[in-house]
């Protein structure tokens, strides 16, 4: 799929990106591989990294900014598939500056479609987040809007034009940012106590290399609109610490502004237009000038109407000795 071809990662720069990158090239031979993204430092820190896991004389690293359309326009010329990667992604520091998290997550967003469209990409596959699905702080709502844009994509790109679909999991294990870094942090300061924001909650265990694995696999099959989910584990919170800190303590600190409960992924309003996959779910775009069964992928069956896919209410379970086996492998 991506012998010979050129693709493009926004924001490749983290911890998607440089997993990204590295297994393009463990299962393909790429003509060439564009890290857009507008931090040189990284992009510096990053290209010493890679040399020796990836063919570097293949890699191109672009400075800029998913905010600057023209820029954008020139960084996709030649360009085969795009995975747009680039985001705001701090809840606490989108909502102090909201108008920027706009620019980046929603203005950036359609700015990545019209140079798409404009350049003849052949696929986009854009990440989302669990956040997005029913948001309660503004990064979800930025990136609801923007899963949007690129579903209603696909209206614009005519006959065997750029193909537009979406990819949506929540925090990945051991990811700048998430969980476990900070209990890591704290453990190996002395601390014997972990906090829990609330004892009930619960969240999907994802891996990088199956996040993108996800985007592979949307980036070989999808014909437009497509939202994909994988089917993946949940964990307690508080299982969680346990397996990190057997003999330690936890301290209920209370749920931190724009955080849920359990992580969703699928709501009941989508049950009506969602399939189920051996090993994932597709919310299919629901359209009047869209013929489902143009793009409706065989091996799928519809969910029941009101089945809800979340990290509380999943049938497949992380114990403690699961994530203790699970946290050594990442």
């Amino acid at each position: 799929m991506l012998n010979n071809k050129t693709i493009l990662i926004t924001g490749g720069t983290g911890s998607f990106g440089k997993k990204c990158l590295q297994m393009i090239f463990q299962r393909y031979n790429p003509k060439k591989v564009i890290i857009y993204s507008r931090d040189e430092f990284k992009q510096y820190n990053m290209k010493n990294e890679m040399a020796s896991k990836v063919d570097i004389t293949k890699v191109r690293f672009f400075i800029g900014d998913v905010r600057d359309k023209e820029r954008l326009l020139r960084a996709f010329n030649g360009v085969d598939y795009v995975i747009h990667a680039a985001a705001m992604k701090q809840v606490p520091t989108c909502e102090y500056n909201p108008m920027e998290a706009i620019k980046t997550n929603i203005h950036g967003a359609q700015n990545v479609i019209d140079a798409a469209l404009d350049r003849g990409v052949k696929k986009v596959v854009a990440l989302s987040t669990d956040k997005a699905v029913n948001p309660i702080n503004l990064y979800g709502g930025t990136k609801l809007v923007s899963d949007k844009l690129f579903i209603a994509a696909n209206a614009y790109t005519g006959v065997d034009g750029t193909v537009f679909s979406v990819v949506r999991y929540g925090n990945v294990a051991g990811s700048r940012g998430s969980i476990i870094p900070l209990f890591r942090a704290l453990i190996e300061n002395g601390e014997t106590e972990l906090p829990i924001t609330d004892y009930r909650m619960t969240r999907f265990w994802i891996t990088l290399d199956q996040g993108v694995e996800l985007v592979f696999k949307a980036l070989e099959e999808a014909k437009g609109g497509e939202t994909y989910i994988s089917k993946i584990p949940s964990f307690k919170i508080t299982d969680l610490a346990k397996a990190m800190l057997p003999h330690g303590s936890m301290k209920e600190i209370g749920i931190r502004e724009g955080e849920k409960l359990h992580e969703v992924m699928v709501t009941r309003d989508d049950s009506r237009s969602t399939y189920e996959y051996e090993k994932h779910y597709i919310v299919y775009p629901h359209f009047d000038w869209l013929d489902i069964h143009k793009v409706l992928l065989p091996g799928g069956k519809l969910v029941e109407e009101g089945f809800e896919y979340n990290s509380g209410n999943n049938k497949e379970w992380l114990d403690v000795e699961g994530l203790k086996k699970a946290l050594k492998s990442l």
